[in-house]
C-alpha cells in the first residue's frame, strides 16, 4: 500500500507474526490523512479459494460506537476473463447501536477507493503477486 498509495499510507510494520494468520500489522498514514494509524490482524488466508480475512483492531478509524471491523475479501474468475471481487465488512459495536448509514457509506467508499487502486495496479502488473 505505501507503494500504491504513497500519499495516504506512510508505512506498514509487522508487529507480531510472520505476515500469515494471527499476524498483527500497523498501518501508519501520511500527515494530512484524517487517521494517524490502525492495527490489523490477519484472520484467514486461503490462496486456493482466493479469500482473505482481517480485522481492524485499533486506530482512529474506530470510534465510540465501533469496537472492531472485520473484512472478508473473496475473488473469483469473471465471465470475461477478469476477476469479481467481493468485500464484506462486519462491525462489532460497543453497545451504542450500529454505525449510522453515513458512517457505513464513508467506510465503504474508502475501502472501494483503495480496492480500485490495487485493482488498477494488478491490471497493469498481472505477475506482481503470483
Amino acid at each position: 500500500m505505501p507503494k500504491l498509495l504513497p500519499q495516504v499510507v506512510k508505512s506498514i510494520s509487522l508487529l507480531e507474526g510472520d505476515g500469515g494468520v494471527g499476524s498483527i500489522k500497523l498501518l501508519t498514514f501520511q500527515e494530512g490523512v484524517p487517521s494517524k494509524s490502525v492495527k490489523t490482524r490477519v484472520d484467514a488466508t486461503d490462496a486456493e479459494k482466493f479469500t482473505h480475512k482481517y480485522t481492524l483492531l485499533e486506530g482512529d478509524l474506530l470510534n465510540e460506537k465501533i469496537e472492531s471491523i472485520s473484512y472478508e475479501m473473496e475473488f473469483a474468475p469473471g465471465p470475461d476473463g477478469g476477476t469479481i471481487g467481493k468485500i464484506k465488512a462486519t462491525y462489532v459495536t460497543k453497545g451504542e447501536g450500529p454505525p449510522t448509514e453515513e458512517e457505513r457509506k464513508k467506510g465503504k467508499e474508502t475501502s472501494l477507493a483503495m480496492f480500485k487502486v490495487v485493482e488498477g495496479y494488478l491490471q497493469q502488473n498481472p505477475d506482481a503477486y503470483v
